[in-house]
């Protein structure tokens, strides 16, 4: 796992290891990034199945609550077999993206 900042961005980039060793490490540094946006980079595993994305459902739930982003960059998921809880786009760029509107709603207060 790599860990980077971004401004209020936090990203996250797992290489190697699975989905739920990742979701462990992340709920263990948690603290660490508690009050800033996440982007979960996933894009150099392999082949995600939706029953491993849904693994983070939780973490991004709780995320969500302190208004802050919760995105996870992948290509290689079936988004028609994901949540729609779970925020997933394609590409890094999309993800800031998201996180821009998402900002901007938040300071309009919708």
């Amino acid at each position: 796992m790599i860990l980077s900042q971004d401004g209020n961005i936090y990203i996250i980039t797992q290489e190697k290891a699975t989905i739920i060793e990742l979701v462990k490490k992340i709920e263990a540094l948690y603290p660490k990034f508690k009050n800033n946006n996440v982007i979960v980079n996933l894009t150099s595993l392999g082949e995600i199945k939706s029953n491993e994305v849904v693994e983070f459902l939780q973490i991004s739930k709780t995320h969500r609550n302190t208004n802050q982003s919760f995105v996870i960059v992948s290509n290689k998921v079936n988004l028609d077999d994901t949540l729609d809880e779970l925020i997933i786009v394609p590409t890094l760029q999309e993800a800031y993206d998201i996180i821009e509107m998402e900002d901007m709603e938040r300071d309009l207060g919708l």
